[in-house]
C-alpha cells in the first residue's frame, strides 16, 4: 500500500505507490472537487517512459495522451460520445435492460441453487449491454474479459500490456469492419465521425477510433459488474436495508446511488482502497494544501475514501438507501465526470428494482467472509458470489 514519506502537509500527503513510485494522495472530499476541476491536472506526462506510475495496469497505471494534444483530445472525444450516452438514448435503452435482466433473472432461477451471482448476473448484464451499445458480438465476451481482466492486473505488466494489446488489435479489426459495414452502434459513429474529420478522402486514423472503442468496452463493463457485486454484498448484509427497499420501490434510485457511494463491507477493503486512487498527472507547478506539486507529478485522487467524508455523509459507514444527500464522487466531477453514468445508473436501477420482486428469498450461500476481492485487478470486484434461495414446496 502507499507508504508516508513526509507524513501529511494539511489534506495532501505524499506517498508511495503500488508501484513503488512517490505521489501525491487527496482524499479530502472538497480538495479532491477542486483538483478534478483544474485544467492544470490531466493523464498525460511529457516523458511517459520515466513518468511515476500507480501499477503495472495497462489501464490507469501510469500516463496516456499527448500533453500537447490532450484537452483538445478529450473535449473532442466528450463531443463524439454525448449523443451515445443522452437521456433520450438512455430512455430508448429502457426496455431493452429491463428485458435482457429478466431473461438473465429467468436462466439463473431455472438452475439448481446454488449458483454463481457473480457469473450469471454481474458479469454478462453489462456486458449484453456494452456489446448491444457499442456494437461488439456478445459470443466474444469470453475473450474481451479476459483481455479486459489482464490488461487490468495491477502487478504483472507483461501480462496486463499483453492484454491491452489483444483487446486494441480486436477492436481495431472490428473498426475496420464497422468502415465497411456501418450500423447503428457506438462504434459506427466514432468511425463516421472520423471520416467526417478525415482530409480529402484521407483514411481514418483507426488506431485512434479503436483505442478508444477499447476504453468504452473496458469501462462500459468492468465498472458496473464490480458495483453489481458491491450491490448485492452490501444487501445481503444490511438486512434491514434489503427489506426497507423491498418494501418500497421508490427507494431504488437513492439505494443506488448508496451502493455507488459506499465501500465493500469486506475486511481489507479499505486498506485496498488506500493503495489506489484516480491517477493525474500535473501539468504545471500547483502550490495546493501548503505543497508544490511539481510539473510531472503523480497525484493520486481517492474518490472512495472522499465518498467517506463526514462532513458530506453523516454516517458514511452506513449503508443507507433512504440517504437523501448523496453527492458522492464515484463518477468524478466537472469537465472529466463520466459519460457512462448514465447508463450504469439505469443498469443498476433495473437489476435492483426487480430483484427484490423476482428473488425475495435470495441469501448468500456462503459466509460473507469466504468471499473474495480481486486484488490484483484495477476494478476490484468478487471473484465469486455464491447464492441461494429456497426450493419450490
Amino acid at each position: 500500500m502507499p507508504s508516508d514519506r513526509d507524513g501529511t502537509v494539511g489534506a495532501i500527503r505524499q506517498v508511495t505507490t503500488p508501484a513503488g513510485d512517490p505521489a501525491w494522495q487527496v482524499v479530502d472530499y472538497d480538495d479532491i472537487k477542486t483538483l478534478l476541476a483544474d485544467p492544470r491536472l490531466g493523464r498525460s506526462h511529457p516523458d511517459p517512459e520515466n513518468a511515476p506510475r500507480l501499477s503495472s495496469s495497462a489501464v490507469l497505471g501510469g500516463p496516456s495522451g499527448n500533453p500537447d494534444t490532450e484537452a483538445e483530445e478529450h473535449a473532442r472525444m466528450r463531443r463524439q460520445l454525448a449523443p451515445a450516452f443522452s437521456a433520450r438514448r438512455m430512455a430508448r435503452l429502457r426496455p431493452r435492460i429491463q428485458h435482457i435482466v429478466a431473461e438473465l433473472l429467468d436462466d439463473m432461477l431455472a438452475c439448481p441453487p446454488p449458483v454463481d451471482f457473480h457469473e450469471a448476473i454481474s458479469f454478462p448484464l453489462p456486458a449484453l449491454v456494452i456489446c448491444e451499445l457499442l456494437g461488439v458480438p456478445f459470443e466474444d465476451r469470453e475473450k474481451f474479459r479476459r483481455w479486459s481482466d489482464d490488461a487490468g492486473h495491477m502487478t504483472d505488466a507483461e501480462r496486463a500490456n499483453a492484454g491491452l494489446a489483444q483487446l486494441f488489435g480486436y477492436m481495431h479489426a472490428l473498426v475496420r469492419r464497422k468502415q465497411a459495414e456501418p450500423a447503428e452502434d457506438v462504434i459506427s459513429l466514432l468511425v463516421s465521425a472520423a471520416t467526417a474529420e478525415a482530409a480529402d478522402g484521407a483514411d481514418i486514423d483507426a488506431d485512434s477510433v479503436a483505442m478508444l472503442a477499447s476504453g468504452l468496452l473496458f469501462a462500459g463493463h468492468e465498472t458496473t459488474v464490480t458495483a453489481i457485486d458491491r450491490g448485492m454484498t452490501l444487501l445481503f448484509t444490511n438486512p434491514e436495508q434489503r427489506a426497507a427497499l423491498a418494501a418500497d420501490p421508490e427507494l431504488t434510485a437513492g439505494a443506488v446511488e448508496e451502493i455507488l457511494r459506499a465501500a465493500m463491507p469486506l475486511s481489507g477493503v479499505r486498506e485496498r482502497e488506500k493503495d489506489v486512487g484516480l491517477p493525474r498527472y500535473a501539468n504545471a507547478d500547483i502550490e495546493f494544501g501548503g505543497v508544490t506539486i511539481r510539473a510531472g507529478d503523480l497525484v493520486l485522487l481517492g474518490l472512495q475514501l472522499a465518498n467517506q467524508d463526514r462532513e458530506h455523509f453523516p454516517e458514511p459507514e452506513r449503508f443507507d438507501v433512504r440517504r437523501t444527500q448523496n453527492p458522492h464522487l464515484t463518477f468524478g466531477y466537472g469537465p472529466r465526470f463520466c459519460l457512462g453514468a448514465p447508463l450504469a445508473r439505469l443498469e443498476l436501477h433495473e437489476l435492483f428494482a426487480a430483484l427484490p420482486q423476482r428473488c425475495p428469498d435470495l441469501s448468500l450461500a456462503v459466509p460473507v467472509e469466504e468471499l473474495r476481492v480481486r486484488d490484483e485487478l484495477l476494478t476490484g470486484g468478487l471473484a465469486r458470489l455464491p447464492v441461494t434461495w429456497p426450493a419450490p414446496a
